[in-house]
């Protein structure tokens, strides 16, 4: 099993800023393609950011420009760096991990962190 706990979310001003942590522990060999997604009240969980094993990176539009995704293979760490925040950002922002278990079986598995909350307000 893998446990992905997300840290970092908080209250902020609009214009301000958050580093999203999620860190992995737990049964893993490898993490493939990580990612950020987030969910606001009444609105369906939305891409926000995700990042391959190889670093490359792709964003929802409404990140582009603002948000940063990176990792750290070594610590099983996935951050998300959000610039210029706005009050249409305020969501559950969560993270997912497609986990590679083991060197004898290439198959990954799709883990879900708790969740953290963001809130964009002055």
């Amino acid at each position: 099993q893998v446990q992905l706990v997300e840290s970092g979310g908080g209250l902020v001003q609009p214009g301000g800023s958050l580093r999203l942590s999620c860190a992995a522990s737990g049964s893993i060999f490898s993490i493939n393609v990580a990612g950020w997604y987030r969910q606001a009240p009444g609105k369906q969980r939305e891409l926000v950011a995700r990042i391959t094993s190889g670093a490359s990176t792709n964003y929802a539009d409404s990140a582009k420009g603002r948000f940063t995704i990176s990792r750290d293979n070594a610590k099983n760490t996935v951050y998300l760096q959000m610039d210029s925040l706005k009050p249409e950002d305020t969501a559950v922002y969560y993270c997912n991990a497609d986990v590679r278990h083991n060197s004898g079986s290439p198959t990954v598995y799709r883990y879900w962190g708790q969740g953290t909350q963001v809130t964009v307000s002055s």
